[in-house]
């Protein structure tokens, strides 16, 4: 095992860096009932990696990259112009409608390509294990950005998201999921689809079952995404399956053995 430790290190510092950021936006995701948002996003940032893709351009490329970008930051206006009409239609219809669609849209771009399979499947659970330390870095440095930004606007975020009235709120809903964009384009390019989805929302879920404070939720929903994090990546190495499904399934394991356990002593 130890002869691998340097193998795992940079994927499991990956790790590190991704739920340290999206577990902050599962906190404002949870709270506005917005659950798949994330997942509708990282579908939309595929698809723009999708079309570079056909474009023949590497998913590691400046030009994958912005078209990713581009997409996500469309599907961040539609979710921005359309949450004032909750109570009609709820936001959720329409998170789901364009993750539906940007799929689809996918599936249809790949399906004449030698190669659509095993780029649907790249998009879907990513490899990160073959994560570089120049990309973890990257990455680590972007989120720090989103993450001065949003420490430094945080009584606007926290407004928005826990109630209470603020100047220029559609601005600022704009804001946030442009900024959202941001971070899920750059996970999408590590670990895929399903893995930011998780990252985002189970320990969120689990800290919220523990408090309702938020400085407690970012405790421990960091506590719970570390500790998934590396028991996923410890299982893979011993099971030999895919690391990002295997990290996903031990995410649900973990929320689910805690769910059961919580129950019974109720």
């Amino acid at each position: 095992m130890s002869d691998y430790l340097p193998f795992l290190l940079w994927p499991l510092v990956a790790c590190v860096v991704l739920v340290g950021i999206h577990v902050y936006f599962g906190l404002h995701v949870i709270r506005r009932g917005i659950i798949f948002v994330d997942l509708s996003l990282a579908q939309v940032a595929a698809l723009g990696t999708t079309v570079s893709f056909l474009m023949g351009q590497h998913p590691n490329d400046i030009g994958a990259y912005l078209s990713s970008l581009g997409f996500a930051l469309v599907g961040s206006t539609i979710f921005t112009f359309t949450r004032d009409i909750e109570g009609r239609v709820p936001h959720e219809a329409i998170i789901g409608i364009v993750y539906a669609v940007s799929s689809a849209a996918a599936i249809i771009a790949v399906s004449h390509s030698a190669e659509g399979a095993e780029h649907i499947r790249f998009l879907l659970v990513g490899s990160i294990l073959t994560v570089t330390p120049a990309m973890v870095l990257k990455t680590a440095g972007v989120y720090a950005a989103v993450g001065l930004f949003h420490w430094l606007a945080r009584r606007r975020f926290i407004a928005l998201t826990f109630g209470g009235a603020i100047a220029h709120s559609r601005w600022w809903d704009f804001l946030f999921y442009g900024t959202f964009a941001i971070v899920v384009t750059s996970s999408v390019k590590i670990c895929g689809v399903l893995l930011v989805f998780i990252f985002l929302v189970v320990p969120s879920v689990f800290a919220a079952l523990l408090t309702d404070r938020i400085a407690y939720r970012l405790m421990y929903g960091w506590l719970f995404g570390l500790a998934g994090s590396i028991l996923g990546l410890v299982l893979s190495f011993w099971l030999d399956t895919p690391t990002g499904a295997t990290i996903v399934c031990t995410f649900g394991a973990l929320l689910g053995t805690f769910g059961i356990v919580r129950t019974f002593r109720r």
